[in-house]
């Protein structure tokens, strides 16, 4: 009588103990799916809050974090970081551009250009109203650092999206 008790007892704390290791396996796949969406830290600089003013301008996520507050300095500067794939439209600054790549692996593109890839460390200089393009490379989140020359008279102009064709072809 005793041996059945245990057994009895037995069998329902591996019931209890099985339940349990499978909530936990649960909650850890929930965990890291939810990790999975978040943006994995690059670099150190800032992920800042996603680009939703700027979202109608990029083929997938951006996130941007102004890293500069003096204007009076006249040297405003952003991190922006992209999820995998994405990139901005074509588009041009009147006042030219300098990106620093600070995380993972990107590209830039010039129009009738070879696209350059860049990693933490590259800086490229764009020169006033060189129409262009960057983002992440299709496997890679991409962070680089904006720096926008000329602030007082430097202004956009956005143009139309890199299609998808363009740039599997520009990052082969």
């Amino acid at each position: 009588m005793k041996k059945k008790k245990i057994i009895t007892l037995l069998f329902a704390t591996m019931i209890v103990v099985t339940g349990c290791n499978n909530q936990s396996k649960q909650e850890q796949n929930q965990k890291t799916e939810h990790m999975n969406t978040a943006v994995p830290k690059i670099s150190d600089f800032p992920v800042g809050e996603a680009n939703t003013a700027y979202a109608q301008y990029f083929s997938g996520k951006s996130w941007l974090a102004p890293l500069t507050k003096r204007s009076e300095l006249n040297v405003p500067m952003s991190n922006v970081t992209f999820e995998p794939g994405c990139r901005n439209n074509w588009h041009s600054h009147t006042g030219g551009q300098i990106l620093v790549a600070v995380g993972g692996a990107g590209y830039y593109q010039e129009r009738g250009k070879a696209a350059v890839r860049m990693e933490p460390g590259d800086v490229i200089e764009i020169a006033p109203n060189v129409e262009h393009w960057h983002g992440a490379a299709p496997d890679s989140w991409f962070s680089h650092l904006a720096i926008a020359c000329n602030p007082q008279t430097n202004e956009n102009t956005w143009l139309e999206p890199v299609s998808d064709e363009d740039y599997t072809a520009a990052v082969k």
